[in-house]
């Protein structure tokens, strides 16, 4: 009876939550209050898959639960974004019969990675994906060897784990374990032979703490690694990107299956290759995959277009506190054709909690803006001069960067500064993304 009262409540809150216009996690969080293990009463198909990792776990989730519903599964997944156990608390009630019944072929699960132990008490996917382990929200997160041993609390032998073989850290979840797939981009024309960025944290191996060696990176330590010391290495991918084609837009899986790109940077290809590599594992053919994910267009609330007096113009959101999410993001500005101009904003840090800690600005690579494309520079928001001090150990030229502290002041900046004809890229996360947008809306 007590299940029974606490299913219908979480689908009344739910319901009265949608009409509001309120989150999705209140109604969870009741729940699990009136009923701690209600999670572990509930019937879930066999199909579970959850995704977790430091970046890509949204877009790739989506990614999973779009190729699945297009090739015939009825899925239960978390788009909302509600990625914490009072999150998925509420989907899968919401969901469930008056019973506690579960009736989908398939569950897919975003994932917090500091919450998956808490949600692994009660659930035990099938497929478990690991994305990747980087620097990320370093006051809220720690350090990823920290977010590391969190995750690796709730790995149990009986889960099949999904691994980027690229990633030392996160591939590592795999040793000793039988039911291990990887995923990995092989060598390519992009790959180097050193490390290139600001820093680099697979200097050491995260097993033993012996230096580490590396074939080849893709990007920071992201690449072809082994240790000498006690033998973690790169797995040879079972699902590997084996040629990359940025000029025409696409990539191929295993020497033979082509996927187009909308959005051409390595991170969407890690998260199409996940995909990819999930859909598989549950049975879905290559050529079906392929033809939904051909020029998958990453949801728009990550990548917005826009235009002003001063032309068109693209708005990138990447997280703040996470340098490898910027990087991704400036490799794929510097890498556009024509003159252009990049505008940096960053006004308030989470959305979350409160924080005004910049160190994390020192660990993205900037000097990637000394790209002769990069014609103009604009560097916006209320940490403008943290920015601005950071710009003057890039070696770029000042005379290209302009400061604007005051976000009102950003839209005539923009149409007086921006480059003639070129494009204009804007950089800024998810806390001040509708800060940009409401100003565009205002002054056109």
């Amino acid at each position: 009876m007590k299940k029974l009262v606490v299913i219908i409540l979480t689908k009344i809150l739910y319901m009265a939550g949608s009409i509001m216009g309120k989150g999705s996690s209140l109604p969870g969080k009741l729940a699990l209050k009136l009923c701690p293990d209600i999670l572990a009463r509930l019937t879930l198909p066999e199909n579970i898959v959850m995704i977790t990792g430091s970046n890509g776990k949204t877009t790739t989730a989506g990614m999973i639960n779009d190729v699945l519903v297009e090739n015939g599964f009825d899925v239960g997944y978390n788009y909302e974004g509600s990625n914490q156990i009072e999150g998925v608390a509420t989907l899968l009630l919401r969901i469930s019969d008056l019973a506690g019944r579960v009736k989908k072929d398939a569950l897919v699960l975003e994932v917090d990675e500091r919450y998956t132990r808490y949600v692994l008490k009660f659930i035990k996917p099938r497929y478990y994906v690991i994305t990747n382990l980087y620097r990320d929200q370093l006051t809220r997160n720690g350090h990823p060897e920290l977010v590391y041993s969190i995750i690796n609390e709730g790995v149990t032998d009986d889960m099949h784990l999904v691994l980027n073989t690229d990633d030392p850290l996160s591939s590592m979840m795999g040793m000793g374990k039988d039911r291990v797939t990887y995923f990995g981009i092989n060598k390519n024309e992009l790959s180097t032979d050193i490390n290139t960025s600001m820093y680099n944290d697979g200097a050491y191996c995260p097993n033993c703490k012996a230096k580490m060696e590396y074939d080849y990176y893709h990007y920071n330590h992201i690449g072809s690694y082994h240790c000498e010391a006690c033998g973690h290495r790169r797995h040879d991918p079972e699902f590997a990107v084996t040629g990359i084609d940025f000029d025409e837009g696409s990539f191929t899986i295993n020497g033979e299956h082509k996927i187009t790109l909308n959005f051409k940077s390595f991170y969407n290809i890690y998260n199409l290759l996940a995909a990819f590599t999930v859909a598989s594992l549950l049975g879905v053919g290559p050529d079906r995959i392929c033809a939904s994910l051909n020029g998958y267009i990453v949801k728009k609330e990550r990548i917005i277009e826009f235009v002003t007096a001063a032309g068109k113009g693209m708005m990138i959101i990447s997280k703040h506190e996470n340098s490898i999410s910027y990087n991704q993001s400036l490799r794929y500005i510097t890498g556009q054709k024509g003159d252009l101009t990049a505008v940096i904003i960053v006004d308030s840090i989470s959305r979350k909690y409160y924080t005004n800690e910049t160190s994390w600005l020192w660990d993205i690579d900037f000097e990637l803006l000394r790209s002769d494309n990069v014609r103009r520079i604009i560097l916006a928001g209320k940490y403008a001069y943290e920015l601005g001090f950071r710009f003057k150990h890039t070696g770029i030229d000042e005379n290209r960067i302009s400061i604007i502290p005051d976000l009102d002041d950003l839209m005539k900046a923009i149409n007086d500064m921006a480059v003639p004809g070129g494009k204009t890229f804007v950089l800024t996360c998810f806390s001040d993304k509708q800060k940009f947008i409401d100003r565009v809306r205002k002054w056109n």
